[in-house]
């Protein structure tokens, strides 16, 4: 088929609407203690939708939530590609709910200047969170240094990313 000049394939692919998903999956979870983590609609609906909840993801949620997006959706309109999966342990968190959820926990933050911190994850609001390290310090007139925790609090344009550090 030709338009204006331009070749078009013999059918148009309609962009599923990310927003659209994101409101489906937004009321399927306010039901239950689960909340969403990320949504991506890649220019060929691959959709990709990510939750987690403070106890964990059963399969079982994964698939209730992907027959009530898919329900929602018309095969007959888009042709998609649909992929309801729990935020994996090892991925950098994306919303200040997974910073909330891991409060206590040891953490591993990159920040954007380079600096790599590991330590216990203390607080955490909408605008920045607060990791506790430990530092070896000399103290005046000690010949052997002592280990001191502090805190430093950094605002989210300042991370990079925060990982949970599993260590075995």
């Amino acid at each position: 088929m030709v338009k204006g000049g331009r070749k078009f394939p013999f059918f148009y692919m309609i962009m599923i609407d990310k927003d659209f998903i994101k409101s489906l999956a937004e009321e399927r979870l306010k039901e239950s203690d689960s909340f969403l983590v990320d949504i991506s609609v890649s220019p060929d609906n691959r959709i990709s939708v990510e939750i987690d909840n403070d106890n964990g993801i059963s399969i079982d949620e994964c698939a209730v939530l992907s027959r009530y997006i898919e329900e929602n959706l018309d095969r007959e309109k888009e042709d998609f590609e649909l992929e309801v999966g729990s935020s994996g342990i090892t991925s950098p968190f994306k919303i200040v709910r997974q910073y909330i959820k891991n409060l206590g926990n040891e953490v591993e933050m990159l920040l954007k200047n380079g600096t790599k911190l590991t330590g216990i994850l203390k607080a955490a609001d909408d605008r920045c969170a607060t990791i506790s390290v430990e530092k070896k310090i000399k103290p005046d007139g000690s010949k052997r240094k002592s280990t001191v925790e502090e805190d430093l609090t950094y605002s989210y344009d300042e991370i990079k990313c925060t990982k949970y550090l599993i260590r075995f």
